[in-house]
């Protein structure tokens, strides 16, 4: 392995995205031959002991590219402080350390992807990629017109205006309706706060979709590996192509 910056080592071994590995670093997490470090610019090789919190990181040759469907009622973590269901009890005969691509929240179903590798990570949640996701959500009650129109327009969620969005209503019921909305940023809970800010809180949320992949029947709780070409066609959608190959 050539000299690297430490941020990089970080995600290429599947610990974080670069950007989250640049907070670790600055918190004093990482370890370089016994040495905590705590500022950026440092590089690495291949020779170096590469600690985070006392635990050895090494750059695994093999990558693993994982689609689970996710069911409601678990966390999108590797390990949860409170002790809840995590995405990782669906997992089973994976002895790399995987961690998820982005997050479901906790009521949340759906499509989520996982790898042990940070350069597909950052790859698929850095806002500049714009990898497009699609959701299917029952709300309360049904918006107008116009309100579907502030939808795709954007709304104020917070401190924060999202993008234009693709809405449709597919299902009227008595006292509630089927919305598909697709969106390609990742705030935290977004589909749900951005139908809570025009008045339509969400009763069930699906992700259905990232970047036209799609869960193809995969029944909730199960999970498969992706296969050359889906990677291949999630990084050139991103228009970002590389060379990377699944297990």
């Amino acid at each position: 392995m050539s000299e690297m910056r430490l941020q990089k080592f970080l995600a290429l071994a599947g610990v974080a995205s670069r950007r989250k590995s640049e907070e670790l670093i600055l918190q004093g997490r990482v370890q370089i031959n016994g040495k905590t470090v705590s500022e950026l610019g440092v590089k690495v090789t291949d020779k170096d002991l590469v600690e985070l919190d006392g635990k050895k990181i090494t750059v695994e040759d093999q990558k693993i590219y994982i689609m689970l469907n996710k069911p409601e009622g678990c966390v999108t973590t590797a390990k949860d402080q409170f002790g809840r269901p995590t995405v990782m009890d669906f997992i089973e005969g994976i002895d790399e350390r995987l961690y998820p691509v982005g997050r479901l929240d906790y009521h949340t179903s759906g499509l989520l992807l996982l790898t042990n590798d940070g350069e597909f990570t950052h790859l698929m949640t850095h806002p500049s990629h714009e990898i497009e996701k699609v959701y299917v959500a029952e709300v309360e009650g049904c918006p107008d017109e116009k309100e579907i129109d502030m939808l795709r327009k954007g709304v104020d969620i917070g401190g924060f205006v999202t993008s234009p969005a693709k809405v449709e209503i597919t299902e009227k019921k008595k006292n509630s309706c089927i919305l598909k909305i697709a969106i390609h940023e990742g705030k935290n809970r977004q589909v749900r706060r951005m139908f809570e800010s025009v008045g339509y809180p969400v009763i069930k949320l699906e992700r259905t979709s990232i970047g036209g992949l799609k869960l193809e029947g995969l029944e909730k709780g199960r999970w498969r590996h992706l296969n050359n070409e889906e990677i291949k066609y999630l990084t050139h959608y991103s228009g970002k192509p590389t060379d990377l190959k699944p297990r």
